[in-house]
């Protein structure tokens, strides 16, 4: 009996009906004798709830589940699945509410489905996860009513399941069609034969005219008993890092997402240019005390080690020790290799206090750092001026922005590559200038 009361609900438009059973009982006073048709209308009402509640109870077959990816991606639209199947005789009307994980904040996720011409059903939602982590489903709970729709009965189905956000792996093939496509190529950026040798060996074959003589291996040419010379390929594979800076400059939020996070999400679509033109990608993360390295390594297979880091990835917005971080580049890396620096720099002052570290890196190393552009004080600098106060804002909003173009200036006069993008371009921007570096033979 427990059991069927807790499926068993009563529905608003029923409170309405026996309400208006009651509006001949009123009218007694005038119409002597209408309190009878209410008594009549009262014992009817109480038959359709019977007769409704035992056609909910026929109800043999009903079945729901949620279809979804394993793993969201971060800052995108993800699309979620919920599929009703029903072999009902009489002909319902179903409201379908899922449990979204807490994380969403969401309770309006509610779907009216008429399933009176087909026996399935499908309907679609999305969401939109702003934190990397685990999001726990819970059950989908499914309400049925007939076209009369004064009681409904409840389906609950367990369809618990945890999904993890991880890096956005949609804007990750978003990029690549863009990087790898006609259109996406830097506007200017050519391929560029390179001059000279290198000491990357290939193969050995015999001698032919227009050969380099000092290629020649005399040791294969004894044995074969014919000139053989060495033959190098240009060298491709070189480290490339990308490099987060988790500390307090990191946490400002744009679009939904800390400027980490949108660091994320590009350090996993440029790890994957990376690899896909034939370099070794790694990973470098870092803040007060402590730092995360991942390796360089030229397999496909590699990015997956990248983005379990990145999804592992926390911090507690504290100052950064950008001398931490050039100690990790030293031990990570042996050779010269391309850093992509994900970091914010807002005043001169700051940069004055980091640039002895940059300039060490780039000592050895390509260094590109990433500064942040804040659009919001942009559409604030645009903003007409109405009144001496919206002088001020417009003012002080223009200044924050010609220091940032300051900023990048000065670490360009020091010989460091800079980049100036806003956060949700910071993909795009951040491959743009790797392939144009790689076009122009920089690393």
């Amino acid at each position: 009996m427990k059991s069927f009361f807790r499926q068993w609900y009563v529905r608003r438009t029923a409170a309405w009906s026996l309400a208006l059973t009651s509006i001949p009982a009123i009218l007694d006073v005038w119409i002597p004798g209408a309190q009878y048709v209410t008594t009549l209308a009262v014992f009817a009402w109480i038959g359709v709830v019977i007769a409704e509640s035992i056609l909910l109870w026929r109800i043999r077959h009903m079945v729901a589940q949620r279809t979804m990816d394993e793993r969201l991606s971060l800052g995108d639209d993800n699309y979620v699945h919920v599929d009703v199947q029903t072999d009902s005789p009489t002909p319902l009307r179903l409201t379908i509410i899922d449990e979204l994980p807490i994380q969403f904040q969401a309770r309006d996720i509610e779907f009216d489905l008429d399933m009176r011409q087909k026996p399935a059903a499908r309907c679609t939602y999305v969401v939109h996860p702003t934190r990397r982590g685990a999001y726990d489903y819970g059950s989908i709970n499914v309400y049925a009513r007939t076209f009369l729709g004064l009681v409904e009965r409840r389906y609950s189905f367990e369809a618990a399941r945890s999904a993890k956000v991880y890096a956005s792996v949609i804007n990750m093939k978003r990029q690549e069609l863009r990087a790898f496509s006609q259109s996406g190529k830097p506007h200017g950026a050519r391929r560029i034969r390179r001059l000279g040798h290198t000491m990357e060996f290939e193969k050995i074959k015999p001698y032919v005219a227009g050969d380099d003589r000092r290629t020649m291996n005399w040791r294969a040419t004894a044995r074969a008993g014919v000139p053989m010379v060495n033959l190098y390929q240009d060298e491709r594979a070189q480290d490339v890092y990308a490099i987060i800076d988790t500390g307090r400059v990191m946490k400002m939020p744009f679009v939904g997402l800390t400027l980490v996070d949108h660091a994320v999400n590009a350090s996993l679509a440029f790890a994957n240019i990376v690899l896909k033109t034939s370099d070794r990608a790694g990973l470098i993360v870092y803040d007060s005390k402590t730092s995360r390295i991942v390796p360089a390594e030229g397999n496909v297979r590699h990015l997956a080690d990248i983005n379990d880091v990145l999804y592992a990835l926390d911090t507690q917005f504290l100052e950064s020790d950008d001398v931490h971080m050039v100690r990790a580049v030293r031990a990570a890396t042996h050779s010269r290799a391309l850093l992509m620096l994900y970091t914010n720099i807002e005043s001169m002052s700051a940069l004055k206090r980091r640039l002895p570290a940059f300039r060490a890196l780039a000592r050895f190393h390509v260094l590109v750092v990433v500064i942040f552009e804040n659009t919001e004080l942009r559409s604030v600098a645009n903003e007409e001026v109405r009144n001496l106060e919206g002088v001020y804002r417009t003012t002080v909003a223009a200044d924050f922005a010609l220091t940032k173009r300051e900023i990048v200036a000065e670490l360009r006069r020091m010989g460091i590559y800079a980049i100036l993008t806003a956060p949700e371009d910071l993909s795009a921007a951040s491959i743009d200038v790797y392939l144009e570096m790689k076009a122009r033979g920089v690393i």
